[in-house]
């Protein structure tokens, strides 16, 4: 057995010397001033104190290989130059003016989001996170259509609101909220783990079918909308079977409701096919949300949806502060212009093809794999104690992060049982990259 530890791929380039205050003591002021629901990854934290590219720098200098984004919201790679500069430009000019007043940014930022979308979505609303997207998604389907019940996927995850956590199925995520009432919750469209697997050709129509089944029994028999992840990503890189949410959307639709897609984790090209995750199961919704990668790590989310519905708004006045402001808009035209120039979506579609039959060798390798899945740069490994039975290894999963991190490599977890990898590093990740990422998961691997 070769117990050699991976190597990272050379780097150009020294960070900063770090002078501010140790890692023991950013822990105790955190465990002192902060609130207690704020959770670490790690039984040994990490301190990250700067980042490049697809790389991030300990106190100590040390490099790791940034495998999870910041959880998918470095799109780009952390401080790329030109969206520095871009922010730096707007920083020294104006920092905040509201839409109450006319602003370059914000119409140019919205003409070129708007390009990126297909058929009739053309306007856009922009907020802080996703967590106010899917808030305000969910308004605008109740408000157009005039009714109040929605359909949402068991294993979802939408936000931390009060609203998006009604709509959130997954329990490490959720309160029990007052604003559950009227949502209702769909089987989780899930090949390796739902009734219905990747063999079966018919899974799309028969999960969709189950939609239409609780839209009968569970509703007025009318809805107001249907909010899913393209791809699930909390949930642990849950891939829709084809054709499923052409099924879906359709039921909805018949009922008089609204379909919302919810790109915050599959949008910007990460997916490598397409440059929505929507857009992989052949479907257009009547409202996209976003947020995280649209602008590489600020506060920055939007809701897209069609002129008709857009208008519903107008019938009260809607306002948000920070919304769209000058810099957050300059950053966000800044990763869109860097997307296109450096090809991320084909550089996504390349590196996580490669990476995605990288991991179908180490479950080849290892039995502790029991499913490898997902698209472009965002995948998904499900650890398993027994094939056969499915038994989640969630204390496993938590130990091959725990060594990862120690050989240099930030990976995520999720799904419902905290036993699934998740891998969404920066789109500039490249094939170097990526076979450090698997000779060091493998390494963890044999390692257990």
């Amino acid at each position: 057995m070769d117990r050699t530890k991976p190597t990272l791929p050379p780097f150009v380039g020294q960070p900063r010397r770090y002078e501010g205050p140790s890692a023991a003591e950013v822990l105790r002021l955190r465990q002192e001033y902060l609130s207690p629901a704020l959770f670490l990854y790690y039984k040994k934290p990490v301190m990250f104190v700067e980042g490049k590219g697809q790389y991030l720098f300990d106190e100590t200098g040390r490099r790791y290989l940034d495998g999870l984004g910041g959880i998918v919201t470095v799109s780009v790679g952390h401080c790329h130059p030109h969206v520095v500069a871009a922010v730096n430009r707007q920083n020294e000019i104006l920092q905040h003016s509201t839409t109450i007043y006319l602003h370059p940014n914000i119409a140019e930022y919205g003409q070129a989001l708007a390009a990126k979308m297909p058929g009739e979505l053309k306007v856009c609303y922009f907020v802080n996170s996703g967590s106010e997207a899917n808030d305000l998604a969910l308004l605008m389907a109740r408000a157009y259509t005039g009714n109040y019940d929605v359909i949402a996927l068991r294993n979802s995850y939408h936000g931390g609101g009060a609203a998006t956590m009604a709509v959130t199925s997954h329990h490490t995520w959720k309160f029990n909220v007052p604003h559950s009432f009227g949502v209702h919750h769909a089987l989780a469209p899930d090949p390796y783990r739902g009734p219905w697997g990747r063999t079966d050709p018919a899974a799309g129509r028969k999960y969709g079918a189950e939609v239409q089944e609780l839209i009968q029994m569970g509703t007025s028999g009318r809805v107001a909308g249907y909010i899913a992840e393209s791809i699930q990503g909390v949930g642990g890189v849950v891939v829709f079977p084809d054709g499923y949410l052409k099924e879906a959307y359709g039921h909805v639709r018949a009922a008089g409701g609204l379909c919302i897609a919810d790109e915050v984790q599959t949008g910007f090209g990460r997916t490598g096919s397409h440059f929505w995750g929507f857009e992989g199961q052949g479907v257009t919704p009547d409202i996209v949300t976003m947020a995280k990668g649209i602008g590489n790590g600020c506060p920055l989310a939007a809701v897209v949806t069609t002129p008709k519905i857009a208008a519903t708004l107008a019938q009260r006045l809607h306002f948000n502060t920070f919304g769209g402001n000058p810099v957050v808009c300059a950053q966000g035209k800044a990763v869109l212009e860097v997307i296109e120039r450096e090809q991320l979506q084909a550089n996504a579609a390349r590196v996580g093809a490669h990476l995605l039959a990288g991991l179908t060798g180490l479950q080849a390798k290892h039995s502790l794999i029991g499913d490898v899945r997902g698209r472009g740069l965002l995948l998904g490994v499900e650890l398993v104690r027994d094939r056969a039975t499915k038994e989640p290894a969630r204390t496993e999963c938590a130990q091959v992060l725990e060594t990862c991190k120690d050989l240099g490599l930030v990976l995520g977890k999720g799904g419902l049982n905290g036993s699934v990898i998740r891998i969404a590093p920066p789109m500039c990740l490249t094939l170097a990259d990526a076979d450090f990422l698997l000779a060091v998961l493998d390494h963890a691997f044999t390692s257990l």
